[in-house]
């Protein structure tokens, strides 16, 4: 896929449209890109300046976690890559085929299952909406249950699972349209510490399985370091990229990853670079 046809800018608030990347070469495995993003709400009342001058690209089969403080504008620069709203200034590319119905998956911290859909039929909503093949879109349901160890609960009622079971559901859903990019806000924040570290080990395997690109947003340092290729860390209001740790822990990552030495090493870098807004 060539650079102009696979990231030309679908939102560009500066009105420019020159490419900012460095060369084809590198651009041919970018899925997404923001420039000098800034976004700023205003009311009559006030004005937030939630995200100021952020740059960052997206590489095909990474995993990106965004950690900061709260109010760092982490869910708004999820949700400007989605396009559900729009910088203030700067520029948003997004590959071709990110930009069809379905590629875009998005997990929220809440499953925001529907109540009456059994497990199957909440997996299958995607499907309904861009219009795949019933029995395709069945096969590939069934299959992504299996994945995330749910077959034999197809017909049971959200209120029937576990929120870790709920979360399951819900990134199947997010899967079932094969999205070149996943987008998952805080998705086991609502969970207790023992469940919240088996959905981080599940995870992993199924990104290790499935390869899609991910951008996840947490306050946790600790899931930041044990999910990613890279950790973007954000500074408090408004939200500038402090500095950004190339994550090269071994995988899978397993409960002695956190004794690693080059753990902790990352893991008070990035306290510190979200305390000063400096990379080292």
């Amino acid at each position: 896929m060539g650079f102009a046809e696979g990231l030309a800018p679908d939102f560009d608030a500066t009105g420019e449209t020159s490419h900012s990347y460095e060369s084809e070469r590198a651009a041919a495995a970018l899925i997404a890109g923001l420039n000098g993003v800034t976004k700023t709400f205003r009311s009559p009342n006030s004005v937030v300046n939630a995200l100021d001058d952020i740059s960052l690209d997206i590489y095909e089969n990474e995993f990106i976690a965004l950690v900061g403080p709260s109010g760092s504008g982490k869910t708004t620069l999820l949700n400007i890559l989605a396009g559900l709203i729009q910088p203030s200034l700067g520029k948003v590319r997004r590959r071709s085929d990110i930009n069809r119905p379905g590629g875009i998956g998005m997990v929220f911290q809440n499953a925001t299952l529907l109540p009456w859909r059994n497990v199957l039929q909440n997996v299958l909503l995607p499907a309904e909406i861009v219009g795949m093949s019933r029995s395709q879109a069945d096969a590939e349901a069934r299959a992504l249950l299996e994945l995330v160890g749910l077959t034999g609960f197809e017909d049971s009622l959200p209120h029937q699972l576990s929120g870790g079971m709920q979360q399951r559901v819900s990134l199947c859903r997010a899967l079932l349209s094969d999205p070149p990019l996943l987008l998952m806000d805080e998705p086991f924040g609502a969970l207790d510490a023992i469940s919240r570290e088996t959905m981080n080990f599940e995870l992993q395997r199924i990104w290790m399985n499935q390869k899609t690109t991910v951008v996840l947003v947490t306050h946790s340092i600790s899931e930041a370091l044990f999910l990613s290729d890279r950790v973007v860390a954000l500074t408090a209001r408004p939200g500038k990229v402090a500095g950004v740790i190339d994550n090269d822990l071994a995988r899978p990552r397993t409960v002695h990853t956190f004794e690693e030495p080059k753990y902790t090493e990352y893991s008070l870098k990035l306290r510190e670079m979200m305390k000063t807004g400096v990379s080292e």
